[in-house]
């Protein structure tokens, strides 16, 4: 059972930074799809970033321009750098991992238990 435990969230004010992690235990792999999705309360979980095994990033239109996913495949963890936060940006990040990008879209493959961000104005 392959495990991703996120960390790096925190409450910040509007205009800072965070950079969230998560690593995957052994047992996953560099041939995976790896991607941040984040959940607000009554609303359906939304695509942040996914870094594919090409290499290749995807953003949702919310955070292009503001965040940046990179990877570091030898330590199998997957990174989110986020500037110039807002209050919108506020809501649990969880990170996630399948053999493709768009398993995960649908909610499949291995997901971590999430890191809360929470951006004051």
């Amino acid at each position: 059972q392959v495990q991703l435990v996120e960390s790096g969230g925190g409450s910040v004010q509007t205009g800072g930074s965070l950079r969230l992690s998560c690593t995957a235990s052994e047992g996953s792999y560099g041939s995976y799809c790896m991607g941040w999705f984040r959940q607000v309360p009554g609303k359906e979980r939304e695509e942040v970033a996914t870094f594919d095994s090409d290499g290749k990033t995807t953003y949702g239109y919310s955070f292009e321009g503001r965040f940046t996913v990179s990877r570091d495949f030898a330590k199998n963890t997957l990174y989110l750098e986020m500037n110039n936060l807002e209050p919108g940006d506020t809501g649990m990040y969880f990170c996630a991992q399948d053999w493709a990008c768009a398993r995960l879209h649908r909610g499949l493959g291995d997901w971590g238990q999430g890191t809360q961000v929470t951006v004051s104005s």
